[in-house]
């Protein structure tokens, strides 16, 4: 069975459609910082290290 399921905030799920295995992750607070990064630089790729 699926324990979760996770997407982005990038289409919207209406509240009919949310369940509770549906975890919806903001977008916003990625596309800044690459937008920064970007502009400022730095490596896109360093985003993601960890």
């Amino acid at each position: 069975p699926v324990k979760e399921v996770v997407v982005t905030d990038t289409i919207p799920v209406t509240d009919n459609k949310k369940l509770d295995k549906i975890t919806v992750l903001p977008i916003a607070p990625l596309l800044g910082e690459a937008i920064h990064r970007i502009h400022t630089g730095l490596s896109i790729g360093a985003m993601f290290e960890e």
